[in-house]
This record gives C-alpha cells, structure tokens and sequence, in this order.
C-alpha cells in the first residue's frame, strides 16, 4: 500500500523575508525539490533562470506536459523550528503545491512514520539549521540597502561637521537632475 506524507511548512522568500504557508508532499522516491509554476506566481516567488533547461519525464517515461523546467526559486524552508536554504525547482505539478525529495529528507533525517503520516525531527545533524526551542536570537546580516539608510541617518542626526559635503553633494544633484524635477 502506497503511503503519502503531507506536511504543512513554512516557506520564506529569500529577497523579501516573507513567507507563506505551504502544503506539501514528502516524496522518498523523488530526487529532488519541486514548487508548481501556479504556486510561485501566486505566492510572487522570485524565479530564476536555469543556465540550461532540465527535462521532465513521466513516471512512465513520456515527457511531462508541461514542459522542461527553466526555472527555480531560493527560499528558506521551515519545519517544526527546523530551516534549510534550498534551491527548487520550478515545474508543473498539477494540484500538488510543493514536492519535498531527497535532498530535504537527507538534511534532516526525519523519523517518519508513513502509516500515521507523522514526522519526527529527531536525528537531524548538527548544521540543518535547527532553530532552538529556548528562542535564541537569530542575527540577520543588514542589506547594503539598509547600511546605507542607517549610516545616512548616523550622519545627518550627528553631522559630524559635514555641513560643506552636503553643500556640494547638493550642488552635483542639482546639475545632475533637470530644474523641472528638482523642487
């Protein structure tokens, strides 16, 4: 008797920080990792290109109506205080959302049990990115983006005598930018 594993888990857009909640399935006989081209538009993945396409083929050896993957999307994937970073790839899978295969089951190593569909997250190594449980504080690198407002912010509140340096800053801008949007 054939066995499907359904996990509801967290997935986390890598250039947003956002994340959505997803249904997938727990697939031992799969190779790899598989988001529907449906739920990364509806969800706003952020899709890259694949330098070359990866043909699909049917359990049956036919090729895959919908085509050859082109695309993948990088996200973090949660699981009971449990986080990967993986690449997945980005296909036709019909009503199915998200397949999790190997390369997730090997990372952590679940104890599954495929009568009653729980997964236990028992025998996970050392570097799966377990979130501990006493809720230890996570640093988040800031973006370059966010550097610069925070050193902008710095250096306008304190000025550090840089009253001169803004005027000329001022001086470029307004020979750089037309006078009609200058206001």
């Amino acid at each position: 008797m054939l066995r499907k594993v359904w996990l509801n888990i967290g997935v986390e857009k890598i250039d947003m920080h956002k994340g959505v909640m997803i249904k997938v399935l727990l697939d031992s006989g799969t190779m790899g990792m598989f988001m529907d081209k449906q739920t990364a538009a509806r969800h706003g993945f952020k899709l890259q290109k694949l330098e070359r396409p990866i043909a699909v083929r049917n359990v049956d050896g036919t090729n895959n109506s919908g085509g050859a993957i082109m695309h993948q999307v990088e996200c973090n994937v949660f699981y009971k205080g449990h986080v990967k970073r993986m690449r997945i790839d980005v296909c036709d899978l019909g009503k199915t959302e998200v397949i999790l295969g190997m390369p997730w089951l090997a990372a952590h190593n679940p104890e599954i049990n495929w009568e009653t569909e729980e997964v236990k997250m028992m025998r996970c190594p050392p570097l799966c990115g377990e979130r501990s449980q006493k809720k230890k504080k996570i640093k988040r690198v800031a973006t370059e983006e966010e550097e610069k407002i925070v050193q902008w912010a710095i250096d306008d509140k304190e000025n550090w005598g840089r009253e001169e340096e803004t005027e000329e800053d001022h001086r470029k801008i307004e020979e750089m930018v037309p006078k009609k949007f200058l206001k």
